[in-house]
């Protein structure tokens, strides 16, 4: 079996501290140190005359955004390769372009890519490395590849007998809850575990529950972020806020994403190309003020819907490049409250009923996005959008109580 362990203490609070009292109007930044520099104050040990190994990309930087690799150098760690996942070690790719391997000019040091002609590092790979330190910024939302590379570093490292470390970063939209849970069927590079489409979960502890429920044979460290609450959102953290990807630039995208990438796997735009990629939805048949009177009529919280018109550049999404498209923009009121994924779902069900002649699944897409076959059904029959999500409630207890064993941070 597996070996999890994580390392806690020194750092202002326990897995055993009272959960906080009420939400301040104006709350307080709260100090939070990422996983790589609690590594190099706090737990050396675990690369001390160690050969290692990272798997990382740009945002793997400290609270001052100098990155890991610099910072592992300047600590004299002896650094000897490094990995990097989909969008490549820059973090500029197209979404998936396949990556060849290379070398970091500044270093010299190999770089190992893990999406293009392998996705998980092969032995030759490993020759020589005694740790993998794994540091990447998830976005928290379950269609996204970068749980699927940590899957695969665990399961290649522990092949080969090589321990992997989890430099661990917040959530960047905090520890809510949401969307339907992942059916078996439908695991993917997008959805490797039977997680909901917004998790709650760090990067960290989602390897923790990749390892128990895979039962990865894997020797299995997280390093967590210090002083991080689970309902502390990323910008009240004090860390510079990286784009995970090209159309991810901001937290504002993060926080609709669970939801409007849904929309990929429909004819609509979900505005890649665009100023505001996964903030909006369009089409050029769109009649927005109808779809934006009958959406505003459903009283959703947290969030307001505004027309709006753009025009996708190349690469974009494939569907409407250098097109104008009338679309939807939403915007998040209220983070408390706002659902993106039962959003998407009203959205969805209103457009496929108002715009019946023009509106078109990408089938075998949406199921993989969606993790299930059942919401596209429920929408193709006629289902009310309220009920389609109280059938998701009953997967969400189970998940809650699922993860509870792997959990890292407090609320």
């Amino acid at each position: 079996m597996h070996r999890s362990l994580v390392l806690l203490g020194l750092w202002g609070w326990s897995l055993g501290c009272s959960a906080p009292g009420p939400k301040a109007q104006a709350p307080e930044p709260v100090s939070v140190r990422p996983g790589i520099e609690v590594l190099l104050s706090d737990s050396m040990h675990l690369v001390r005359d160690r050969r290692v190994g990272l798997v990382t990309n740009q945002t793997g930087v400290d609270a001052d955004g100098i990155s890991d690799v610099v910072r592992l150098r300047t600590a004299g760690v002896r650094l000897v390769a490094l990995f990097s996942p989909e969008h490549g070690f820059r973090g500029a790719a197209d979404p998936g372009a396949a990556i060849a391997s290379s070398v970091d000019s500044a270093t010299g040091l190999p770089i190992y890519s893990l999406y293009g002609r392998t996705s998980a590092p092969t032995p030759e790979m490993l020759s020589g490395i005694d740790v993998l330190l794994l540091d990447l910024q998830d976005v928290g939302a379950r269609y996204y590849t970068w749980l699927f590379t940590t899957i695969q570093v665990m399961k290649a490292a522990g092949r080969s007998r090589v321990a992997v470390v989890v430099l661990d970063r917040p959530n960047p939209i905090d520890g809510l809850v949401q969307g339907n849970v992942l059916e078996p069927a439908f695991i993917t590079t997008v959805g490797q575990l039977a997680i909901p489409m917004r998790h709650g979960m760090t990067l960290g502890e989602l390897a923790r529950l990749a390892a128990a429920d895979l039962a990865i044979d894997v020797d299995l460290t997280v390093v967590p972020a210090a002083g991080w609450r689970r309902s502390v959102p990323f910008d009240r953290t004090g860390l510079p806020f990286i784009a995970p990807s090209p159309n991810l630039p901001s937290l504002e995208s993060l926080y609709h994403y669970p939801g409007t990438c849904l929309f990929e796997g429909t004819n609509l735009s979900v505005g890649r190309g665009s100023d505001a990629p996964f903030q909006q939805i369009g089409a050029p048949w769109l009649d927005t003020a109808a779809v934006l009177a009958l959406v505003r009529d459903e009283g959703l919280p947290g969030v307001s819907f505004r027309g709006v018109t753009f025009r996708p550049t190349r690469p974009g999404d494939g569907k409407y490049s250098d097109t104008l498209l009338y679309g939807i923009r939403v915007e998040v009121t209220d983070r408390d409250t706002y659902d993106p994924t039962v959003t998407a779902v009203h959205l969805l069900a209103l457009l496929h009923t108002y715009h019946a002649g023009e509106f078109r699944w990408i089938p075998a897409h949406f199921d993989r996005l969606a993790g299930t076959a059942v919401l596209r059904e429920s929408i193709e029959s006629g289902s009310e959008p309220a009920a389609i999500v109280r059938n998701w409630r009953e997967r969400l207890g189970w998940f809650r109580d699922r993860r509870r064993a792997v959990l890292i941070y407090p609320e």
